[in-house]
């Protein structure tokens, strides 16, 4: 599982408090009005926020005092954070490898991630070649050749249209089951958690409340999750 246990998160002088737990593998949506901590709750799993209290566990194992690049998550923001002096091909290999000398293993792990999104013969290309969509799969391509059991998304597909945003959370699914990975998404959109979420996690009032089935959003919603969706519909 990955537990907060008695969490309090500081960002600057906003405070955050999680005491939750959910299960390690599927797909977690976090949904919460804008400023609510949404995307405070993914920045200290990373590793990029200190906690203030508590700990956070990741398969039993207390993760909060490691540095970043020591934890298992690989963290997808909203822009994408793709170089555009880069080749896609080496873009996806920062992944790998920070100075870029990648062996033969490296190599194939690459070229494997960028077949899998679709962007197998588009490796050559430089982001500012690419389509809108095209660059949120070399992002996404980049997260899959770490090969982390915990995906962080920060609103990564929010300037995305809707077509293309459906295709792409599809896409984040059935990648996340093929690796029996966890994700974490930030969303504004209530849509996207129902279309592949498992269950949601909402920040409300400086707090992350429990997670629960993404059925409910619409079945039995809380008070608090009432107030956040208004006159929200499917």
């Amino acid at each position: 599982m990955l537990q907060f246990e008695g969490v309090t998160i500081r960002n600057g002088d906003y405070l955050l408090d999680a005491d939750i737990a959910v299960a390690d593998r599927g797909i977690v949506g976090v949904i919460g009005a804008s400023g609510s901590g949404k995307s405070t709750l993914l920045e200290a799993v990373a590793g990029f926020l200190p906690l203030d209290r508590g700990r956070i566990l990741w398969r039993g194992e207390d993760i909060s005092g490691r540095d970043p690049g020591k934890r298992p998550v690989a963290m997808l923001f909203q822009d994408g954070n793709l170089f555009p002096h880069l080749s896609v091909t080496q873009n996806v290999g920062l992944g790998r490898r920070a100075d870029l000398r990648l062996g033969a293993e490296d190599k194939r792990a690459v070229a494997h991630a960028l077949e899998r999104v679709g962007l197998g013969d588009l490796g050559a290309r430089r982001p500012g070649e690419l389509s809108g969509g095209q660059r949120s799969r070399a992002a996404l391509a980049r997260v899959l050749v770490q090969g982390r059991p915990l995906f962080l998304l920060d609103e990564p597909f929010a300037a995305l249209g809707p077509a293309l945003k459906a295709e792409m959370l599809d896409l984040v699914a059935e990648l996340a089951a093929e690796q029996e990975a966890l994700v974490l998404m930030v969303t504004h959109d209530p849509g996207d958690a129902v279309r592949i979420a498992d269950h949601v996690v909402l920040v409300d009032g400086a707090r992350a409340l429990a997670p629960v089935a993404t059925g409910a959003l619409l079945e039995a919603p809380s008070e608090a999750l009432k107030e956040y969706l208004g006159d929200w519909s499917l």
